[in-house]
């Protein structure tokens, strides 16, 4: 694969203050990465790096084979979508669109073909005429969203561009960002905090924390075989259970309970004795008539109770620790009730207690 953007070990300090630090991504053409992590991690000032927002510390910014490390953002190729909308109150959506080009000096013609693409790839005809004030906010995000794509560019970058939108606004518009990928094809580098966003749009996903990239995958191997026990703990919701205990003679033992580990793919050799974190998805307890299969199985008791719909989340303890099943929404439970669950040493990931890395 042609790789589109390149960083090379790219740093950013704030006085002594250390943002990025030797940061490597090759992002290929065409494909959708997303940046995620929480407040602080740094997934924002990359973005504003590759965009030429900000001037890096040291490294370089390859866009399509070219050093743009120095280059003003305008000469970068690159199409940009904010958190805020920040589109020109007096002027009607159509003049928001057309801004930029006309400042650009392009031909009347292109400018009225390009506008007219975008609205009507974005769906966004028959608001033309109207000012910001007179949209929603998933139409003033669209309309953001089609201030980039008139730039007819190969490089899009978003910087939490749903964030401000409630719930079933962000789900709406995260499939039309899915679709308007899926139909242009270009590169598309997408900031957020949030998993759903970025497990449902990726083709690969960089977790970052403290200026450096965690893990960088496809969903699948990120949820599936998370490098440390960071990564596990950010990736899935609700978020993994953990126990702390130790392996030994082939088990791990916590509290008064062994957990076989046949069937665990141990990354290096099997350690023979040593402290570590296992870690369990709730949605990989198995309950009912499947915990006569599991390897493991032990009685717990529901202490809380969480109906979502299509799930049902409850809360109990294993060996003193909190831990969180989901089962099936039509399951039926009741607070105090005895439940017997089952764990699948398969789908379990072990991690060392003092690295936290995988085992």
């Amino acid at each position: 694969m042609t790789n589109s953007v390149e960083i090379k070990k790219l740093d950013l300090h704030f006085g002594a203050v250390k943002v990025l630090q030797d940061l490597n991504l090759d992002i290929g053409k065409g494909e959708f990465l997303v940046l995620l992590g929480s407040s602080g991690c740094g997934k924002s000032t990359l973005l504003n790096c590759i965009a030429g927002l900000l001037d890096v510390s040291g490294g370089q910014i390859h866009i399509n084979g070219t050093n743009v490390t120095w280059a003003e953002p305008s000469e970068r190729g690159i199409g940009m979508v904010f958190q805020s909308y920040a589109l020109y109150p007096q002027m009607t959506v159509e003049g928001n669109l057309s801004f930029g080009l006309k400042n650009a000096k392009l031909p009347k013609a292109e400018i009225e073909s390009r506008v007219k693409r975008a609205s009507e790839i974005l769906q966004i005809e028959p608001l033309l005429k109207r000012k910001p004030a007179a949209l929603s906010g998933g139409q003033r995000q669209r309309v953001a969203i089609g201030r980039a794509l008139v730039r007819d560019v190969d490089v899009f970058l978003f910087d939490e561009p749903l964030s401000n939108l409630d719930a079933k606004l962000r789900a709406d518009l995260r499939v039309e960002i899915k679709r308007l990928h899926h139909s242009l094809q270009n590169t598309m580098i997408y900031v957020t905090h949030d998993q759903i966003e970025a497990m449902t749009l990726a083709d690969r996903i960089a977790i970052m924390r403290g200026g450096q990239i965690m893990q960088l995958g496809s969903p699948d191997e990120i949820y599936g075989r998370p490098v440390n026990k960071y990564v596990a703990d950010f990736i899935g919701s609700p978020s993994m259970n953990f126990l702390d205990g130790r392996i030994q003679g082939g088990a791990f033992h916590v509290g008064d309970l062994s957990i076989p580990l046949d069937g665990y793919d141990f990354a290096g050799g099997s350690p023979v004795d040593a402290d570590a974190t296992i870690g369990i998805r709730p949605e990989h307890v198995v309950t009912g008539e499947l915990v006569g299969n599991a390897a493991f199985q032990v009685d717990v008791e529901v202490s809380l109770i969480e109906p979502t719909g299509s799930d049902t989340l409850i809360d109990c303890t294993v060996a003193g620790n909190h831990f969180r099943v989901r089962m099936d929404g039509q399951s039926r439970v009741s607070l105090g009730e005895k439940l017997r669950i089952g764990i699948n040493p398969s789908m379990a990931s072990l991690f060392d207690a003092k690295s936290e890395l995988r085992l």
